[in-house]
């Protein structure tokens, strides 16, 4: 499994960026970004832009499992997962409602 890590860029010189943190990054594949978009990062490539509610939630689960990693707890890096029930797709759901059980 592949985990992008969410980034703020800072800078931007050509196709190269350099993030808050001080990385310099690949920005070939988001061409539209600018200084202060969160971008997902993936092997020293950014590979989408985030809003920014989506990057902080995906910076907590990563930090929840690095954690977890060392030894550590969750804490509340899924918050936003555990405050709602699962939901089936839609058309799943569709099929449910509809009395289907099986495929």
């Amino acid at each position: 499994m592949c985990v992008g890590d969410p980034m703020r860029l800072a800078t931007i010189n050509g196709i190269a960026g350099t993030t808050e943190d001080g990385q310099v990054i690949d920005l070939s594949l988001t061409p539209d970004a600018r200084p202060g978009d969160w971008l997902l990062v993936f092997l020293g490539t950014a590979r989408e832009i985030l809003p920014e509610d989506e990057a902080l939630k995906i910076r907590a689960a990563v930090n929840g499992l690095r954690a977890l990693m060392q030894g550590g707890d969750l804490g509340t890096a899924f918050a936003d997962l555990e405050a709602r029930s699962p939901a089936l797709p839609p058309h799943l759901q569709a099929a449910l409602d509809a009395g289907q059980t099986t495929g």
